[in-house]
């Protein structure tokens, strides 16, 4: 009765060293979640400081110089800062507790935000095509001199705002989309150094519509890719990068599981993976002990993640059945 007694005592105290170090584990899970926003929030109201002061200067010199071209930049830089604004307060309304009606919270506001921009930055580049196929018939004189400064200058401003928001990780949909403004800003500004040159060079005025709409082509891809990937998220698609038929293997691999039914893997943003599974028992396996084990045994082939394991007893009827294989009723 004593060793009994020993032993269990033993077990229950192994199991609370496992649960503080997975408490521990997930607090710093959280921590970290935490420190990134913080750093991508950062990273945005640099962003939106650039493009800002970059979009009164582009108006000024719009103004000065009489240039549709920069005007039309400048309505798209109009556009950059309310994405990047979007952005900024999707950000801080996921950072919002949860509630009653809520009950993973507000996090999957910047996915939203993510394929919102994707829709104006679509919307946009398709404008773009349009004015530039009018132009293509008649294009409009252009003082090259004061386009090529101007592009030239926010050229050097979208990059930077650009490698800012890129050194926050591309894997945060939220601030991706913001990238993918700034990058698209900065190869309007290329497209249209390019285009100031041949105008200078040769007065070939049909070189600003053709560079823009070879430019909104790209956009148009990458904002069919934002797109794609918040759908994705939206619809509670596996995350990239985790194998379902894996997961499912490695829990029927768990010591004490009969069987595994209702995996479900998805993401509330485009962070750490939530995984729930049911696992039927063997007779006389522990339930608690089993789904543990078959939690920390996903954690270990995904990494960081959210899981929930239910576990099931087999039904009686079940375990009447002949070998040969476990048929659930249905």
């Amino acid at each position: 009765m004593s060793e009994h007694g020993d032993h269990h005592g033993h077990d229950h105290h192994g199991h609370d060293d496992h649960d503080h170090g997975h408490d521990q584990h997930r607090g710093h899970a959280h921590a970290h979640a935490s420190d990134l926003r913080d750093l991508s929030r950062r990273r945005l109201l640099v962003a939106l400081a650039l493009t800002s002061s970059f979009l009164i200067v582009e108006v000024a010199a719009g103004i000065w110089s009489g240039s549709l071209a920069l005007l039309s930049d400048a309505s798209h830089m109009l556009t950059d800062v309310g994405a990047l604004g979007l952005a900024l307060w999707a950000q801080a309304l996921s950072r919002r507790p949860r509630s009653g009606s809520k009950t993973f919270g507000y996090r999957r506001a910047e996915i939203l935000a993510a394929a919102a921009n994707g829709i104006v930055l679509g919307i946009t580049a398709v404008g773009v095509i349009i004015e530039a196929v009018g132009r293509l018939r008649a294009p409009p004189h252009v003082d090259a001199r004061i386009m090529l400064a101007v592009a030239a200058i926010g050229l050097v401003v979208n990059l930077l705002g650009a490698w800012n928001l890129s050194r926050g990780g591309t894997h945060n949909l939220n601030l991706r989309a913001a990238t993918i403004h700034m990058l698209a800003d900065a190869a309007g500004s290329g497209a249209a150094i390019a285009a100031a040159i041949l105008i200078l060079a040769f007065g070939w005025d049909r070189a600003d519509p053709i560079t823009s709409i070879v430019i909104s082509a790209l956009i148009l891809t990458g904002s069919w890719r934002l797109l794609r990937d918040a759908t994705h998220v939206l619809m509670e698609g596996a995350p990239p990068g985790v194998d379902v038929a894996t997961l499912e293997r490695v829990a029927k691999e768990t010591p004490g599981v009969c069987d595994v039914h209702d995996l479900h893997v998805w993401s509330i943003v485009d962070d750490a993976p939530v995984i729930t599974a049911h696992v039927v028992l063997d007779p006389g396996a522990h339930g608690v002990e089993v789904a543990r084990d078959v939690g920390r045994r996903i954690e270990e082939a995904v990494g960081q993640c959210h899981v929930t394991v239910q576990p099931e007893a087999t039904l009686p009827d079940e375990q009447l059945l002949p070998a040969g294989g476990l048929v659930r009723p249905r």
